[in-house]
């Protein structure tokens, strides 16, 4: 079955960036010019994606001004002749259909999910962003998954190789590599520590999620903190004989919920900017280190 549908979680507070974030949603800072979470939708888009579903909280109202209309503001740029910024606004709201529901208590990524689950089909896979990474390349890393997916007819994460020292922020995984950056997983650890990791391949970002790996969510006992979290029931798939597949994709991934990595995402994208590439690479080499 096609995969039509995003789900993406941004019910967090974001306090790694107060008080930047005190009155607005972290994922609506800009990287030049755009929100970080524009570059999600964008992906989700260019792999084919129709609907998509947010999962927010309170305090996330500007998430969904951004992707409606702005009558008087296209009326302003319209009577200016700024037809150049009138576009990129009307655009937004075209680039495709948009739910917004509330998680009523932060119970972890998992329980936000289930949020989510009334709008996706019994029979249906759903696409999974988490609001923090752009994945910028040639091909849109969901795209990627969606290709594993096809092939394998299974769950698929996103998976990245990190430093040895970074495994313990991250779910990492064992497994056989099946070719092509596709990986067959047969074990999922959630932060382990660096001398008990599997391996370095962690899981980040991005997921297709089986109508099995829904329903394991529905059932998913909390963890010690009381939180439903995805990672404990990819683990529970795996534990009960369940297929689970991975893609470590192509493409730079900017992990803009910390602060250096987000520093990082305005200069890297900042130099494929049309309006600013130039000056900021003559910039970048007056620059002393």
């Amino acid at each position: 079955m096609k995969i039509s549908k995003a789900i993406i979680p941004v019910a967090g507070m974001g306090t790694r960036f107060l008080p930047a974030t005190k009155a607005q949603p972290k994922e609506m800072l800009p990287v030049v010019d755009k929100p970080v979470i524009q570059y999600i939708v964008e992906e989700a888009v260019a792999a084919g994606i129709e609907e998509i579903i947010f999962v927010t909280a309170i305090g996330k109202r500007a998430l969904e001004d951004h992707f409606d209309r702005n009558f008087e503001l296209e009326y302003r740029l319209e009577q200016k002749k700024m037809f150049k910024e009138l576009e990129a606004i009307e655009t937004i709201g075209k680039l495709a259909k948009f739910a917004f529901v509330r998680q009523q208590k932060p119970l972890g990524d998992g329980h936000a999910i289930l949020a989510a689950a009334p709008f996706v089909g019994d029979d249906e896979s759903v696409a999974i962003f988490f609001g923090d990474d752009i994945i910028d390349g040639a091909t849109p890393a969901i795209g990627q998954l969606i290709e594993t997916y096809n092939r394998q007819n299974g769950p698929v994460i996103a998976l990245q190789q990190v430093p040895k020292t970074s495994v313990s922020r991250y779910g990492v995984i064992a497994g056989s590599e099946l070719g092509d950056r596709e990986w067959s997983i047969s074990k999922f650890v959630e932060k382990p520590k660096p001398e008990e990791a599997p391996s370095n391949l962690a899981f980040v970002g991005r997921a297709i999620l089986t109508p099995e790996i829904l329903k394991l969510l529905a059932t998913q006992e909390p963890g010690k903190d009381g939180e439903i979290r995805l990672a404990d029931a990819l683990g529970t798939h795996l534990a009960n004989g369940g297929k689970l597949y991975g893609n470590e994709f192509i493409g730079d991934r900017y992990d803009c919920g910390n602060k250096l990595q987000f520093v990082i995402a305005q200069i890297q994208m900042g130099m494929k900017h049309p309006e600013v590439e130039e000056g900021l690479r003559a910039y970048l080499k007056t620059v002393k280190v």
